[in-house]
């Protein structure tokens, strides 16, 4: 395979962006004429041209604008890893994880990656995620893992640990009628307008996040979409829109104007699974995992004892 420079995909890349020898030369900090040799020499590699470059305009070329589109990825990923190299450098630590997150991190979560830091020294770095994107980010490389609310029916996709299924409660505002009851039975969905997450999840993840319908096959109207979980709240805390969400979050998430109503009939609770990619598990994500299945022991020896 012929090597290829990474200061030619470099200029490819912003020559593809600024269609202006001149101006890719200053961005790149060199000479026109560099940029005019780096192109060259990764045409010649590849073995077609790239750009067409006429007196008026420069334009990618068939082939070279879809050269771009998948390079761009992989020049983006490299890019990322030699930043966390250096950033790895910088602080001292050996390894780190990026983890995701939609709305609240679990105490749970935060202890596991403490005791990851101080047994293998293995930095857990959180990051938020959008509440209907669980798997993209994952899947793209920019995050190891995230945690996120199952189902997962995807094989690029492992769950490495389950965390206990959870009520899922429904948010109103405190003014809604459903709110002095303290409860609502599943069939009464479909008399609410309830808020559903937006993003590229698959359809299947969609679904189990708000039904299309109750179990008795009433339509459940959903006219809003929402991208965070105070989003959500908001809306729902002005009386318009009721939210679906789990109870650990309901718990850690207390407003004055919204109340958090018990759903009978529902039989699908949520539940929340941290997920990584398939090819990409690794001994440090693993021992995330089991960190996390000895903090919920814990958890479920002290509630019993407590019993």
């Amino acid at each position: 395979m012929n090597q290829v420079h990474v200061q030619e995909i470099e200029c490819l890349l912003t020559l593809a962006e600024e269609l202006h020898f001149g101006r890719t030369a200053v961005r790149l900090g060199c000479s026109q004429s560099r940029v005019s040799q780096l192109l060259a020499g990764l045409e010649r590699r590849i073995g077609v041209r790239l750009v067409e470059r006429t007196s008026r305009r420069v334009e990618l070329t068939r082939f070279g604008a879809q050269f771009v589109d998948e390079v761009r990825p992989a020049y983006a990923a490299l890019v990322t890893v030699f930043a966390q190299a250096h950033e790895r450098a910088r602080s001292g630590a050996l390894c780190q994880l990026r983890i995701g997150f939609s709305g609240s991190v679990y105490e749970e979560v935060t202890e596991a990656s403490r005791r990851l830091r101080a047994d293998h020294e293995v930095t857990v770095l959180l990051s938020e995620i959008p509440l209907g994107s669980p798997f993209s980010a994952v899947l793209e490389g920019r995050l190891d893992a995230a945690v996120v609310e199952l189902p997962v029916s995807d094989p690029a996709l492992t769950v490495g640990f389950r965390f206990p299924p959870q009520d899922r409660l429904l948010a109103v505002a405190t003014s809604h009628p459903l709110a002095d009851d303290g409860r609502v039975h599943v069939e009464e969905l479909a008399g609410l307008d309830v808020l559903r997450p937006t993003g590229d999840a698959p359809d299947y993840w969609m679904a189990a996040r708000v039904p299309r319908t109750t179990p008795a096959g009433a339509p459940i109207r959903s006219t809003t979409a929402i991208s965070t979980i105070q989003e959500g709240l908001g809306l729902a805390a002005a009386g318009d829109h009721a939210m679906l969400i789990c109870r650990p979050l309901a718990e850690r998430v207390t407003r004055s104007d919204v109340r958090y109503v018990v759903i009978d009939g529902l039989d699908e609770p949520s539940q929340m699974g941290l997920i990584w990619r398939t090819d990409r598990t690794t001994p440090q994500l693993t021992m995330l995992a089991g960190f996390l299945r000895e903090e919920y022991s814990r958890v479920t020896a002290a509630e019993k004892l407590a019993v």
